[in-house]
């Protein structure tokens, strides 16, 4: 299924940098409106804030509206998306929660979701992966390296103000590597 208004995010391990990435796009693109959504297999306890949306055998879904917390869908929100979405998920679950999740947002909205699990079911108009010389807790990504993405490391988030990311007639775009 091709979206071109999604961007995902996934990441070589823990702390590589990708709901950095997300926010750092989300506050110089405020103008969009964009929508944010957190997608993971890890079913730990609800935070303040999250609302329940829907919930089916298999995965949960809330919208996130707590600016004040530390969790990562917090901080989006706090950099300037316009709604949050987090879902736990299983395996077999992940398609249905995420088409649960486009039932609520306007066609054609930007939307940057950090899921390396969903470039699995989705065709996404742009795919980062963060990277990060991090031995501990590293994911086995090895089939996502070979789909077309565009790179990048907490060492570039530090040192450039602005991410060469756009969005674009209805299309998320890559200012750099050709995309």
């Amino acid at each position: 299924m091709k979206i071109p208004n999604l961007l995902i995010i996934a990441g070589t391990g823990n702390k590589s940098g990708k709901t950095s990435m997300a926010c750092r796009i989300l506050e110089q693109l405020r103008q969009f409106e964009i929508v944010s959504v957190k997608i993971t297999p890890h079913f730990h306890e609800t935070t303040p804030g999250l609302v329940l949306m829907a919930a089916k055998n298999g995965f949960s879904v809330y919208e996130e509206t707590n600016r004040g917390t530390s969790k990562d869908t917090s901080r989006m929100l706090k950099a300037g998306a316009s709604k949050v979405y987090f879902a736990k998920v299983t395996d077999y679950s992940l398609a249905e929660a995420f088409e649960e999740i486009m039932k609520h947002i306007p066609e054609g909205t930007p939307i940057i979701c950090e899921s390396p699990a969903l470039r699995h079911y989705a065709e996404p108009g742009l795919f980062v992966i963060m990277t990060s010389s991090l031995k501990d807790n590293q994911k086995d990504i090895k089939s996502l390296l070979d789909l077309p993405h565009v790179e990048f490391n907490m060492d570039y988030l530090a040192g450039n103000q602005d991410m060469p990311i756009s969005f674009s007639n209805g299309k998320w775009i890559s200012l750099q590597n050709g995309f």
